[in-house]
C-alpha cells in the first residue's frame, strides 16, 4: 500500500500538523488500521475507499478511531489533488460525521464541516489543577470536548499542563483559547485520553471555536492560529450550522507499506 505524510495547515515543512494518508481499494480490518496508526505514531492516520464520485474516510489516532479530523482531511484533499490526479475543484468525503466537502483553490483547502455549538459549563478543581490556571469560562460541546477561555494569549502560550491530572477529567479533550492581537483568536488543544498530549493544529476543534468566537466578536469571517510548538494558521468562516476551515498543506514523504 502507498502511504503519504503531509503537514497540514501550513505552507512549509516541519510546521502545522502532520498526518499519514493511506488510500485503499477496499477496506482492511479495523485492527490493521489501528495497528498502522499506532506504528505511524502521528496524531492521525487517515484511510479512505472511493465510492462513486465520493470517498469514504476514517481517521485513527495511535490509540482510537475518531469521528472527525480536520487536518487529516486537509491532508487527504492535498494528496488527491497533488499526487493522485484528481482535478476537481471540490472533493466530497463521506464519514461517520456525514458529508464533508473540501474546496480547492490553488494551494488552499477549505473544509466545510458541521458546527458544534458549545454550552456553558462549570470549572472545577481538577480542571484548574490540570491547567495550573483559573479559567474565565468553560463550555462543553459534543464528543466530550471542553472549550476553556483564558484571559489572554500570553496565558495560553505559557500553559504547561499536567496531563496525568487531565486524564481525571470527564472531558475527552480540552480546547484552550483566548483573544489575540495579530489574529482574532488563538488556541491550543490537549487530548491525552486519545493518546495525544498536545495536537499541533486541530481542525475539529475549530468546529467549536468558530461559532464561539463569531458570536463573541460579532464576526462571520475570522483568522486564527493554534499556538503549539509547530503552530498553524487557519482561516475561518461561520455559516450557522456549518463552518469553513481553510489552510494549506505540503507533502513530507511518499512511501510504501508492506503488510
Amino acid at each position: 500500500m502507498k502511504i503519504y505524510q503531509v503537514d497540514a495547515f501550513t505552507d512549509k515543512l516541519f510546521a502545522g500538523n502532520p498526518a499519514a494518508f493511506v488510500p485503499l481499494d477496499e477496506w482492511i480490518s479495523d485492527e490493521q488500521m489501528q495497528q498502522l496508526a499506532a506504528e505511524n505514531n502521528l496524531a492521525e492516520t487517515v484511510f479512505f475507499v472511493k465510492q462513486g464520485k465520493q470517498y469514504y474516510i476514517r481517521w485513527f489516532t495511535p490509540e482510537v478511531e475518531v469521528p472527525l479530523c480536520g487536518h487529516a482531511t486537509v491532508a487527504s484533499a492535498h494528496v488527491l489533488s497533488k499526487h493522485l490526479g484528481v482535478t476537481d475543484s471540490e472533493i466530497i468525503f463521506d464519514s461517520k460525521s456525514g458529508l464533508l466537502p473540501v474546496s480547492i483553490d490553488g494551494d488552499t483547502y477549505t473544509l466545510n464541516f458541521p458546527s458544534d455549538h458549545v454550552e456553558v459549563f462549570s470549572s472545577n478543581e481538577v480542571l484548574e489543577a490540570a491547567l495550573g490556571v483559573v479559567p474565565l469560562e468553560v463550555h462543553q460541546g459534543i464528543h466530550g470536548y471542553w472549550l476553556v477561555l483564558l484571559e489572554n494569549e500570553e496565558q495560553v502560550l505559557a500553559l504547561n499542563p499536567n496531563f496525568r491530572k487531565m486524564q481525571e477529567l470527564e472531558a475527552d479533550a480540552l480546547i484552550v483559547t483566548s483573544k489575540s492581537i495579530k489574529y482574532d483568536f488563538v488556541s491550543r488543544f490537549f487530548a491525552p485520553k486519545k493518546g495525544i498530549d498536545e495536537d499541533p493544529v486541530t481542525g475539529s476543534a475549530h468546529t467549536r471555536l468558530i461559532p464561539y468566537w463569531a458570536k463573541k466578536l460579532g464576526m462571520h469571517k475570522l483568522t486564527a492560529k493554534q499556538i503549539s510548538k509547530r503552530g498553524g494558521e487557519v482561516t475561518c468562516e461561520y455559516l450557522g450550522e456549518r463552518v469553513l476551515i481553510g489552510g494549506k498543506a505540503v507533502t513530507y514523504l511518499v512511501g510504501d507499506i508492506s503488510l
